[in-house]
């Protein structure tokens, strides 16, 4: 697993809304991805894994397309890298490790809808960030779609503290791992202005590939001996929510604003608790449903604020 009123500065012959508009192809792009990382907490809950060894093998399969394709059409482009811009991918793809690990583990103490209202509450921080590391300002209208986000946060998290402690446990690996996304789109929001995805998801998802599998290792957790359904679920966790819809976060952070491409992410709550619903029988809470409202109000107002460039 951002948003902005400014559009990006765009680099020579980068692609990008004008002024005032929305771009409707990215926004396109953004609900594909959407719809495609709103599986992954139920598709987690069905592994029978440890959190590390499912967050690891999410990046390997995925590293094992990426990787190899990079080498074969951006070889040039990789060569030509700067050293500081590699740097920066391969922090990006630390913090998606961190992420993910977090995240992942989080699912095993609370249910699917706090994890994953709270763990897509990066829009926060990505705001409160921007105007410092991006000089990308936001405006009052995207300031207060964050502030409702964040309302949405706090009536999720009281509503699990009343009802356990190992779900707000559950609520706080979920938050750290919001945090460690905000990193990940800032970071991406930088970067792809000067590197096309394919180069920039090699190099990240391979640094996360290998930064989870070494923790793995090194931690003794488990990672073979699993049964055939728990493979195919770490294949479709690669393919669908990884491989689409992350990369297609990473291909909108071009043309969007990064806390506008954080802020669509929350849609993925919505997406999660409906699927936790149907899938697991997980019926949210009240605490959660109300929570997960006030987040998605906050994401209409950034999309207005986006769409319309409001002060």
């Amino acid at each position: 697993m951002t948003a902005e009123l400014q559009p990006a500065t765009r680099t020579p012959g980068a692609t990008g809304p004008r002024s005032g508009s929305l771009d409707a192809t990215a926004v396109a792009v953004l609900t594909i991805g959407i719809s495609c990382v709103s599986w992954a907490a139920v598709l987690i809950r069905l592994a029978d894994a440890p959190p590390l060894a499912i967050a690891a093998w999410r990046l390997v399969l995925a590293s094992v397309v990426v990787v190899p394709a990079a080498l074969l059409l951006a070889r040039d482009e990789l060569r030509a890298l700067a050293f500081p811009d590699v740097l920066r991918m391969a922090a990006s793809g630390g913090v998606l490790a961190l992420h993910f690990a977090l995240w992942i583990t989080s699912l095993e103490h609370t249910s699917v809808a706090s994890s994953v209202v709270l763990v897509t509450t990066n829009p926060l921080w990505v705001a409160l960030a921007a105007p410092v590391v991006l000089s990308e300002p936001v405006s009052r209208k995207m300031r207060l779609g964050v502030l409702l986000a964040f309302g949405g946060m706090v009536v999720v998290a009281g509503g699990d503290l009343a009802f356990a402690r190992t779900a707000l446990l559950g609520d706080m690996l979920a938050l750290g791992g919001a945090l460690a996304a905000a990193a990940y789109f800032l970071i991406g929001r930088e970067v792809r202005r000067r590197v096309s995805l394919l180069a920039y998801v090699a190099v990240a998802y391979g640094t996360a590939a290998a930064v989870l599998t070494l923790a793995a290792l090194a931690s003794g957790t488990q990672l073979t001996g699993f049964e055939r359904d728990t493979w195919a679920i770490f294949a479709l966790l690669a393919v669908g929510p990884q491989l689409l819809g992350h990369s297609s976060f990473n291909w909108a952070l071009r043309r969007l604003s990064a806390t506008f491409v954080a802020a669509s992410v929350l849609g993925e709550s919505a997406g999660s608790a409906a699927l936790a619903w149907l899938v697991l029988g997980e019926a949210p809470t009240r605490s959660t449903v109300a929570g997960g409202a006030l987040i998605l109000a906050g994401l209409l107002v950034a999309a207005r604020a986006e769409a319309t460039d409001d002060p």
